[in-house]
């Protein structure tokens, strides 16, 4: 198995609101993901609670191999939603590793 974790800070919102929506939107997005993409096994998406922390959004899913993670990555649904987050993305760390 594989997981893949990812984290998201994003660029400065003009309000708390307009953030909190646009990550809500996004967090909805990537779950849509799990019932039309068949390769992702399990997947989490959270907002960050922590104020301390720098990420905004952190994303964890589970793949049952290195090709099903290629696959989820370079699927349609996946690089439409990876576009929406690129608009408004300031940074991005991910790891993935066999377990």
């Amino acid at each position: 198995m594989i997981k893949h974790i990812v984290l998201f800070k994003m660029k400065a919102f003009n309000s708390d609101e307009e953030k909190k929506q646009t990550l809500t939107k996004l967090q909805k997005a990537l779950l849509d993901l799990k019932p039309i993409i068949k390769e992702i096994e399990t997947m989490e998406v959270g907002l960050n609670g922590n104020p301390k922390e720098a990420y905004d959004l952190a994303l964890i899913s589970t793949h049952k191999s290195w090709e099903d993670l290629a696959v989820y990555d370079q699927n349609p649904d996946h690089v439409a939603v990876k576009k929406m987050i690129k608009e408004v993305l300031d940074t991005r760390s991910a790891a993935d590793f066999e377990y």
